[in-house]
């Protein structure tokens, strides 16, 4: 409807300019938004405002001009003018009901579109070292990422998403020396425990796991134990298998996955690292000082220059995020999206710096990132801080078992990342309306039992009777329902536009409230052949609809609550 809508105002426009009352070079871009209060119609345009200076007419002249220069349409019932110059359409009923028509046979394409004419776009997401559990910030990552990979695929897209693993530096080495002390029998607190060492249980189950000579299968990696416990380099190579074996196993019950593992310690491998270093000395873009190798960020919007080598010939972390950068953009991704903590905001801009120096026509706002509050876990008002298993944090599986996948995708995804997020673990449980993610599901579960009631009564869904009487479909809270559905394709390619997520997550809450409040005031089940199916047929829509968005989010939709 919106389309439509929009087509009929730059007919309007053409009729204008050829009348002369507006200038042949006006090509102003139409807004049109769904009203929130439907006594002023189903959607509204400011149009006579935006165009009233350059015009030179006062806007509610302007605005009934335009209406009398609107195309006639059988889908529009009546146009209004309101206030200042607001242009106000009231949708002719039977066209809104269309867009069951439309649901149904779309069915999962419903809301997809092509506009993204399958370009690449790689989504890097999670990204968390392999010195530990997944914790509830990497989860919230590993929400907010996947979501916006999926966003981008139903838009068109081709999305490679992309795990960058930091296996190399100094971490990796107190990972190491922490499995090591415990394979010795060395516990925290006693001489001999590494002055940095991981204190979580986990490590324990690394140690004896290196002692008993397991083989770990990590992606396309088999590591052996030497379970020798002097052997530094094979526990570090071990633990960092074991480790990452163990991520995987966490994003897979929290149903993600990737498509590319990128290991930092193959940029040193294949001397990626030093190749960057050289080309920014040949641009001319670094200096000596103190014994390290600076490099002049200041003349790319940083606030100091960074250093790329340390005195003690060791390179600092922006220098292998620079390297690992041009990496992305020599595989040809225009587009890149880094989904991070907010704890990355001091790399954004030195990280765009240094690519700015290689001078090999990277845009100065590339890679694009869309960085996360941290998240507090609550339970019964109280935070919860420490993890079984990891001792320190909370872990995403420890909330997938507390709560379950759906919820937790669901609720880590369902505001905006640049947003602080207290996760509820009482409220992520409880089965009532205050439940997002229950009041949406439920939504969808009570469509299904709608059906199943219409089948026990043995008056099925008629199909064809029901597309013939879609008209019938005039209750208010019926056109309510029905524009909503209608609006779900833009709120598909906005989000994805903006790389918002919880843009989906709000629709659906929008969606099922309006569904509740039309289920619980208009019989469905009545005599009437014809409007029976009408509002069954409503009712399918609305579940397909449901359905697509949750599937957005990446959680399910049950037949049964």
């Amino acid at each position: 409807m919106k389309e439509t809508i929009i087509a009929l105002l730059e007919g309007a426009l053409d009729n204008l300019r050829q009348q002369g009352v507006l200038p042949a070079d006006i090509t102003p871009t139409i807004k049109v938004d769904p009203t929130r209060d439907k006594a002023h119609g189903d959607y509204a345009s400011n149009l006579a405002l935006m165009l009233a200076k350059p015009a030179g007419r006062p806007p509610r002249e302007l605005a009934e001009l335009l209406v009398a220069a609107l195309p006639a349409s059988d889908a529009v019932q009546k146009v209004e003018i309101a206030g200042p110059g607001f242009v106000n359409f009231f949708a002719a009923i039977d066209a809104a009901a269309q867009v069951v028509r439309q649901v149904l046979e779309a069915g999962e394409a419903y809301g997809r579109n092509l506009t993204g004419l399958g370009r690449q776009v790689q989504v890097e997401f999670v990204s968390a070292n392999p010195t530990g559990p997944l914790h509830v910030g990497h989860g919230r990552g590993a929400a907010i990422g996947d979501c916006i990979s999926r966003l981008l695929e139903a838009t068109g897209h081709k999305v490679t998403r992309e795990f960058y693993y930091n296996d190399a530096g100094a971490q990796i080495t107190n990972l190491a020396r922490s499995v090591q002390a415990r394979a010795q029998g060395i516990d925290p607190g006693d001489p001999g425990w590494p002055e940095d060492g991981y204190r979580g249980g986990y490590i324990i189950d690394v140690a004896n796991a290196y002692l008993a000579g397991e083989t770990v299968d990590a992606d396309d990696r088999h590591v052996t134990a030497a379970a020798d416990p002097h052997d530094l380099h094979a526990i570090q190579d071990f633990a960092v298998a074991y480790l990452r074996r163990e991520q995987d196993f966490d994003l897979k019950a929290f149903g993600v996955e990737f498509d590319v593992y990128f290991l930092e310690s193959s940029l040193y491998e294949q001397g990626k690292v030093e190749a960057t270093v050289q080309q920014l000395i040949e641009k001319g873009h670094t200096f000596e000082q103190d014994g390290a190798l600076w490099l002049r960020t200041t003349d790319f919007g940083d606030d100091k220059d960074r250093v790329m080598r340390k005195s003690d010939g060791h390179y600092t972390y922006f220098l292998p995020d620079v390297a690992y950068h041009l990496d992305k953009w020599q595989r040809g991704f225009e587009t890149v999206i880094n989904e991070q903590g907010a704890d990355h905001h001091s790399t954004v801009t030195r990280v765009r710096a240094g690519l700015q120096a290689l001078e090999v026509g990277i845009p100065r706002d590339w890679p694009e990132y869309v960085l996360h509050q941290m998240v507090m876990v609550t339970r019964s008002g109280v935070e919860v801080k420490l993890s079984k298993r990891a001792g320190s944090y909370v872990t995403v599986r420890d909330l997938i078992d507390e709560v379950g996948r759906d919820a937790t995708r669901f609720f880590l995804a369902a505001r905006r990342a640049d947003s602080q997020l207290t996760f509820d673990i009482d409220l992520a449980r409880s089965q009532s309306n205050d439940n997002p993610v229950y009041y949406v599901q439920y939504a969808h579960a009570r469509v299904c039992s709608m059906l199943r009631k219409a089948e026990a009564e043995k008056i099925p869904f008629d199909h064809r009777l029901a597309m013939a009487s879609l008209a019938l479909l005039e209750a208010s809270q019926e056109k309510t329902l029905l524009n909503r559905l209608a609006r779900y394709p833009e709120v598909v390619q906005h989000a994805a536009a903006v790389r918002e997520p919880q843009q989906i997550a709000q629709y659906l809450l929008e969606l099922a409230a309006d569904f509740h409040t039309c289920y619980n005031a208009v019989k469905v089940m009545v005599d009437d052949d014809a409007l029976r199916n009408a509002r069954l047929a409503l009712g399918l829509a609305t579940r397909q609809v449901l359905r697509n968005g949750l599937d957005l989010m990446g959680v399910g939709a049950p037949e049964e609550m």
